[in-house]
């Protein structure tokens, strides 16, 4: 084979599993395995509140010149999932539900997996007693893992990181 002829093959190759990818982008992953608590019309539980301001005084304070990176309040629905496994495994649903919680529980993060396949990271929102251990998200975590809920926050975006920070967290 000439090396035009591999020059060829391998850039419609590098095609082919681009197109792969981007058609499997927004998906959710492992899609069989199937959630039995909650749906997205009707959430299981809500987690968070509104709040008149994105961000808690606490928050505002430990920001760079009292200035955190821009938030804006959303209300979302997905599925919560461990997400370590779900990012590593692609594991979520009721059939990962006794590992999550135990993921959960032992410190790994939890996510929100909305149904067109965007995958959050849930923290709690005030900084403060987020720093010195006043909050707690694996209880909430723990208790509606694998289940489809309804979420209130304030998202945040860096360099194609999502995650939503909820207020009311703390013990």
């Amino acid at each position: 084979m000439s090396n035009f002829s591999r020059a060829v093959l391998s850039g419609a190759s590098i095609t082919f599993a681009a197109a792969l990818l981007m058609a499997q982008e927004g998906a959710i992953l492992h899609p069989e395995m199937k959630v039995e608590t909650g749906t997205y019309d009707a959430p299981a539980a809500t987690l968070g509140h509104s709040s008149e301001q994105p961000w808690s005084a606490t928050s505002i304070a430990a920001g760079v010149d009292k200035k955190p990176q821009p938030g804006h309040e959303v209300t979302l629905v997905g599925e919560l999932v461990d997400f370590s496994c779900y990012l590593q495994l692609g594991k979520h649903g009721e059939k990962h539900r006794g590992c999550g919680q135990k993921c959960a529980q032992n410190g790994q993060p939890i996510g929100l997996l909305t149904k067109d396949g965007t995958l959050y990271m849930l923290m709690p929102e005030e900084h403060d007693p987020r720093r010195d251990g006043g909050v707690d998200i694996r209880t909430a975590g723990a208790e509606h893992m694998g289940h489809i809920i309804k979420v209130i926050g304030t998202e945040a975006e860096v360099g194609g990181y999502r995650g939503v920070y909820v207020a009311g967290l703390t013990k």
